[in-house]
């Protein structure tokens, strides 16, 4: 009995805490998702420590429920309208700001000493970004434009080639390490995401015809949860990424459902308070103790890895032939990072046991960072592109 009430006041006072914060971000220049980090930091375990167990314990089944309905939202944004008058942008600019980020953030730590084998980890991590922080800050602006509508379509792709990067990185450390010269990582990486890309099509290809006939023009709530949570049960049973599988579905039903006006309007009604838990609970998760481990290695990181985002959305966007406000602001509105990146140095770090610490300090600390400085110059971007457009 005690516990459920533990659970049902923390419970409430979150989602009233996000009623607070949607009315400081108004009134400020600091996002949402910066003050739901921030209080979360403070009420978690490293300082107040007044978050019932019972409560955080649930973090990661509410962490995944959240990052479905962003991946529904962000594949939803990808339909053939979108990507006919941006697609080359779109792939250029993401695939640009991926690799030169690995490239930069690689080279700078080689550069200051770092050994080879960590530097190409790291770099291949300091490719992700983070989905749920960009797409809270879009939707918190009310600001629809070119802009906004392309960083959302890059964000959708953001992750597909991070964990391509990743792959091939943990493959060529492997070899420099000795250990192996095979490919297996590479495969391990192709399934995962080759395995999305599938479940998405299965999914969502019945779906998008079935959908929406209940209520005419578009699908009711339950019909939404019910497709997005059972693809990420089953994304999660078969080892494959379930973002991308939720993002894959996505685009499906926004491009094949003709019948629908507009196939996320239910998602997006009650999207809200599961991102106001996740946020607060990541901020109470974050060990803020990883700080003072940063060190040189984590700010010849953190500038590195802006540095990068930059630089590679200015190529990008050269090559992709896009407006000058994408080439100014792109870059630092790609700068959010959180749960992806910590996700693959706890996965090369099980690959090479020996990296552990360095990997997971550097990390952890830096992703701080990024999660709760990050939004702050996504919004700054968002308000300076809608300017310059």
């Amino acid at each position: 009995m005690q516990s459920a009430s533990q659970f049902l006041i923390a419970l409430g006072g979150i989602l009233l805490l996000g009623l607070l914060t949607d009315v400081l971000g108004r009134r400020t220049h600091l996002p949402r998702v910066t003050l739901l980090l921030v209080f979360g930091v403070i009420i978690g375990k490293d300082l107040l420590d007044i978050i019932p167990s019972v409560f955080s314990d649930r973090f990661e089944i509410i962490a995944d429920m959240a990052l479905l309905m962003v991946g529904f939202l962000l594949g939803g944004r990808l339909t053939a309208g979108t990507l006919k008058n941006s697609a080359g942008q779109i792939l250029w600019i993401s695939i640009s700001a991926a690799i030169v980020t690995t490239v930069i953030v690689s080279l700078g730590l080689v550069w200051i000493g770092v050994s080879e084998e960590i530097a190409i980890l790291l770099g291949c991590i300091a490719s992700a970004t983070a989905p749920a922080a960009v797409l809270d800050v879009v939707t918190e602006s009310g600001y629809k434009g070119r802009f906004s509508d392309l960083l959302l379509s890059i964000v959708s792709l953001d992750d597909v080639w991070a964990l391509l990067l990743f792959g091939i990185g943990i493959a060529v450390v492997r070899s420099i390490s000795g250990l192996d010269g095979d490919m297996l990582p590479i495969l391990i990486i192709a399934r995962e995401i080759g395995g999305a890309i599938l479940l998405g099509l299965l999914i969502g290809l019945p779906a998008a015809y079935l959908t929406g006939r209940i209520k005419p023009g578009q699908p009711i709530l339950i019909e939404a949860l019910g497709i997005v949570f059972i693809c990420g049960g089953l994304a999660i049973m078969l080892d494959v990424s379930f973002l991308i599988a939720s993002i894959v579905m996505g685009a499906v039903i926004a491009n094949f459902a003709k019948h629908h006006e507009y196939p996320f309007h239910a998602i997006e009604g009650v999207e809200w308070p599961f991102m106001v838990i996740f946020f607060v609970l990541a901020g109470a998760s974050l060990e803020l103790s990883a700080v003072s481990e940063i060190g040189f290695i984590g700010i010849v990181y953190i500038l590195c890895r802006a540095t990068g985002k930059y630089l590679g959305v200015m190529l990008g966007s050269h090559c992709g032939k896009a407006g000058k406000e994408t080439k100014r602001w792109m870059g630092i509105a790609l700068l959010p990072q959180a749960g992806v990146a910590i996700g693959m140095a706890l996965v090369a770090s099980e690959h090479f046991p020996g990296y552990r610490q360095t990997l997971l300090s550097v990390i952890i600390s830096t992703t701080i960072f990024f999660e709760i400085i990050g939004p702050v110059f996504t919004r700054m971007a968002l308000q300076r592109a809608r300017n310059d457009e």
